[in-house]
């Protein structure tokens, strides 16, 4: 996997704090899927390390990819300048995205983990899924619901009440009933884990999908790992590469 030099299509602020990011990247647009992610460079470089960011849009057609970040530092405080034209190096996709089945699922996202729940949405309904719905958790203020309620039913609850069901995201899916037979999720690990006791104890197939900080994004360095049920074959400990075995799991094959 080798560097790219990328154009900016675009970019546009969500809110205060998040910013989507689109680019010319048609070698990348053409191999990616759900679920996968990128690293971005920074054109600054006292800053070596790229930054890992989820896919949240696929366009194959115009050879375009699209992510939606929060300014987290300076390296995100950079990347929030970028205009249209600008030139970046980014790698990938990177990862392995989630195995999308014929089957009715709850497409779930929460924080930051909800934008890639949008490619995600998109390509089960290009499959020609008609029964799975989504379930977004958020603090506080919602974002890009409209993107979302275009795909598929939508739920959303808010820590604050602000918005549909006060509480988390499995507070929405038990007080709207929802169900299905399989869970695709991304988000922080508490809901992630709580997820993972939900879709065992209803007896149904999900897969999760981790944030992490990385590093190399390829798996060679060992810096974002889990602890897995069965030892990996590259350190031949019970561990997984977040960004290599990952960032997609099963939620039992993992623990959380």
């Amino acid at each position: 996997m080798e560097r790219l030099k990328v154009k900016v299509y675009k970019q546009d602020k969500i809110n205060d704090e998040l910013y989507s990011l689109c680019f010319d990247a048609p070698t990348v647009a053409k191999e990616a899927k759900a679920g996968q992610f990128i690293s971005v460079y920074s054109n600054d470089k006292s800053r070596m390390l790229p930054r890992p960011f989820g896919i949240c849009e696929i366009d194959k057609e115009n050879g375009r990819i699209r992510i939606v970040y929060r300014i987290v530092g300076e390296g995100t405080k950079e990347f929030s300048n970028f205009k249209s034209g600008d030139e970046v190096y980014i790698m990938g996709p990177l990862g392995n995205g989630f195995d999308l089945k014929d089957k009715k699922a709850i497409l779930i996202g929460g924080g930051t983990g909800i934008p890639i729940m949008l490619e995600t949405a998109k390509a089960l309904k290009a499959l020609g899924d008609k029964e799975s719905v989504l379930a977004l958790g958020f603090r506080d203020e919602s974002f890009m619901t409209e993107e979302f309620e275009k795909i598929m039913p939508l739920y959303i609850s808010t820590e604050s009440g602000k918005a549909g069901t006060k509480g988390n995201v499995l507070d929405a899916i038990k007080e709207n009933k929802l169900d299905a037979q399989i869970i695709y999720a991304c988000g922080p690990i508490p809901m992630l884990k709580a997820i993972k006791e939900y879709a065992n104890e209803k007896g149904m197939e999900a897969q999760i999908s981790l944030e992490e900080k990385m590093a190399c994004g390829i798996g060679a360095c060992l810096a974002c790992v889990c602890k897995s049920k069965e030892k990996d074959a590259h350190s031949n400990v019970n561990n997984k590469r977040i960004c290599k075995e990952g960032p997609v799991f099963d939620c039992n094959e993992i623990e959380l």
